[in-house]
């Protein structure tokens, strides 16, 4: 490889993306998205190559090892192409319109994202992983069909733009409404798809998501379902003592490649854990569990030791691959233990299911747990608090170990959505936990973002190394607010609800579309791509409409605006009967519809232990509520002519009704 760098440069050594600095010595001569580059396409008459990946994706880098380090391959592609390199966490904009060109023309998708495409950025062909061979001769036949074949090229690639175009299509759908009985009967219809004995889905490989999760939680609140609730805790003990879960560091991978929850695809995302540190305190606010607190507490360590920037803010993602071998980081053999841990290995070997010829690959271990602490007690015959004791011991001795190990890679670069997903999970921790810890990073990072990202009326997505780049997309905007919203109601600072609020008519002005009733993914103020997308379907991340719902739901309460309910109504409408046709990716949308059905309370506390009171308020599980301390001086209609200096009071208020105050929290009950 350092003959390799010392031989070949190309731009991408000018860019700050971790990804796309990972391909700067290949000899293919990438370059970055650009006007520019399309021109040069335009000018020397050549197709476009767009690969896209990310920095932490194991096969994309599997592909740069085989094709676009090899020299015979770059030729060809540097030849016949302009080739263009895409961080797909920087640029969601662009990673969205091909990957549903590749899912068009081969039926699915995924990353390397490679995708051919004509000098005006319509697509003609392509598809993800290649291998080499097989990657030459699609590279030499796109080149010679654009060479002699220019019209049927043009009509391909119009009728394939159109074709994208007919997904962000919405049909009018306004007289649809939707009552909690037609949820119930929706949740209900979906209950095969539960895996009863393994927790989560019937299929593999599993992922976590997180937000599906935080819908049967909300769900079963509503709706008292012992089957939704059994099997939410079901699935969050399972994945909490599985081998997804790095049980020494802290911290989840990305999926579990099988139905075990055993084996991980390695690398770890911000935005998996952030979510998953909401959905397992908010379980352990109904649940009070040992090992959903362990859990949160040590998602909090990974994101404290691994990913947290000097300023505060929380870096994207650690690789699944070191020293060019998947999971090298993470496991174990059966000697390596022996020799560290002495007399405790055995127990050790015992808690996290450590097999002699190893439980993965090459006699390698994966440490996950398979008993449970009563069953534990039984096998070791000794009280589970002192084999905690000995595992805390074995762990201590295992991480400085490896520490010297060498570590997979870092992505440094900070995402302001994926961030506010973070601020999030650090907000609801505060509120299960009553740890000031969680609540002091959730507000450094927030504070940074507010002063650093937001420049005049822009927010930008990027930051690293001292500098912020890319506007932001409405995923950002959006999640943002939500994160505001979520840091007002452990504060109640008033500044940051303003700040939603401003923000949220910021959104409204950049993004949203009078026409078909939902926000563009990018600003209006964006340079163009061949298509305007529409992010609304939920992934392992909210699409960006179901957020700005959220948000709309609870600022049009906060701000008494009518503007909001008219805009969160339309979105509904057109969203409602998509639902029933695959639950999974409209989970965020689920849990609107949910309080639309059951009602969002204003839950508001006033006078002189008004905190206090307020916190002993959301030490319970209130989905379906809102929170507010009213002070003399507020910016916040809904607080107006609600304050008091001395005996402490709560308001109860809904459908814009505020009913009379009280002042024992006991006597505080929700329908």
């Amino acid at each position: 490889m350092e003959e390799k760098k010392q031989r070949y440069t190309n731009s991408l050594i000018h860019s700050s993306s971790p990804y796309l600095l990972q391909h700067a010595y290949n000899p293919v001569d990438w370059i970055e998205w650009s006007d520019e580059a399309f021109e040069k396409a335009k000018s020397e008459d050549k197709l476009v190559l767009v690969s896209i990946g990310y920095s932490s994706c194991h096969w994309c880098h599997v592909m740069a090892h085989e094709s676009f380090e090899d020299e015979e391959t770059a030729k060809i592609m540097n030849e016949n192409f302009i080739c263009i390199k895409v961080d797909r966490e920087e640029r969601p904009d662009i990673d969205q319109i091909y990957m549903d060109a590749v899912q068009i023309i081969t039926g699915r998708g995924g990353w390397p994202l490679n995708c051919i495409l004509l000098p005006d950025g319509k697509p003609l062909h392509g598809g993800t992983y290649f291998r080499k061979n097989e990657w030459q001769k699609i590279l030499k036949s796109l080149a010679d069909f654009y060479k002699d074949n220019r019209e049927k090229a043009i009509d391909f690639t119009n009728n394939l733009t159109n074709e994208i175009k007919k997904l962000d299509a919405f049909l009018d759908e306004t007289n649809s409404k939707i009552s909690f009985d037609s949820i119930e009967k929706t949740i209900e219809a979906w209950k095969p798809n539960f895996d009863l004995q393994l927790g989560g889905y019937r299929w593999s490989p599993k992922f976590p998501m997180p937000n599906n999760w935080e819908m049967f939680l909300q769900f079963q609140y509503h709706a008292d379902d012992d089957f939704i609730k059994n099997i939410v805790f079901k699935t969050l003990n399972c994945m909490a003592d599985g081998g997804i879960f790095d049980h020494l560091g802290g911290g989840f991978a990305r999926y579990s490649t099988d139905s075990y929850w055993k084996v991980p695809h390695f690398e770890k995302m911000l935005y998996d854990n952030a979510q998953l540190m909401s959905l397992f305190s908010n379980a352990c606010v109904i649940n009070p569990s040992k090992l959903y607190k362990k859990t949160v507490y040590k998602i909090d360590a990974f994101i404290e030791n691994e990913m947290t920037s000097a300023e505060g803010l929380f870096f994207s993602a650690m690789d699944a691959d070191s020293e060019n071998e998947e999971g090298k980081y993470y496991v174990w053999t059966k000697a390596e233990l022996q020799n560290l841990l002495g007399d405790d290995e055995l127990l050790f070997s015992l808690y996290y299911s450590v097999d002699t010829y190893g439980n993965w690959e090459h006699g390698k271990n994966i440490l996950y747990k398979t008993h449970s602490d009563d069953e534990l007690e039984k096998l070791a015959r000794i009280p589970i608090e002192k084999m905690d004791e000995i595992i805390f011991r074995c762990t201590t001795i295992l991480l400085e170990y490896r520490s010297k190990r060498t570590k997979p890679l870092l992505d440094d670069k900070c995402i302001t959505s994926w961030n506010a997903l973070m601020i999030k999970g650090y907000c609801n921790a505060y509120k299960c936990f009553d740890d000031e810890k969680f609540l002091l990073k959730a507000k450094s990072c927030t504070d940074f973002i507010l002063a650093n990202l937001w420049i005049d009326k822009t927010l930008f997505r990027i930051y690293k190394n001292g500098k912020i780049s890319i506007a932001a997309f409405a995923e950002d905007y959006a999640c943002f607010c939500d994160a505001l919203i979520s840091i007002y109601q452990c504060t109640f600072d008033e500044k940051y609800l303003v700040k939603a609020n401003e923000l949220m008519k910021l959104s409204i002005e950049y993004f949203y579309s009078n026409e078909k009733n939902m926000f563009h993914f990018k600003s209006i103020n964006d340079t163009k791509l061949i298509v305007r997308k529409i992010d609304f379907t939920d992934d392992v991340i909210p699409s960006a409409n179901s957020v700005f719902a959220k948000c709309l739901q609870q600022l049009m309460y906060y701000f008494d605006d009518e503007e909001y309910e008219m805009l969160l109504n339309k979105m509904l409408s057109i969203i409602e009967p998509k639902i029933t046709k695959q639950l999974s990716s409209y989970s965020n949308w689920m849990q609107v519809l949910m309080n639309k059905t059951k009602g969002l309370y204003q839950l508001i506390a006033c006078g002189e232990n008004a905190e206090k009171t307020m916190k002993q308020i959301q030490n319970k599980y209130l989905p379906n509520a809102i929170f507010a301390i009213a002070k003399h001086t507020t910016q916040i209609p809904l607080l107006k002519n609600k304050s008091t200096e001395n005996k402490t009071l709560i308001y109860v208020c809904k459908d814009k009704t505020c009913g009379l105050p009280f002042s024992d929290v006991n006597e505080l009950k929700l329908d």
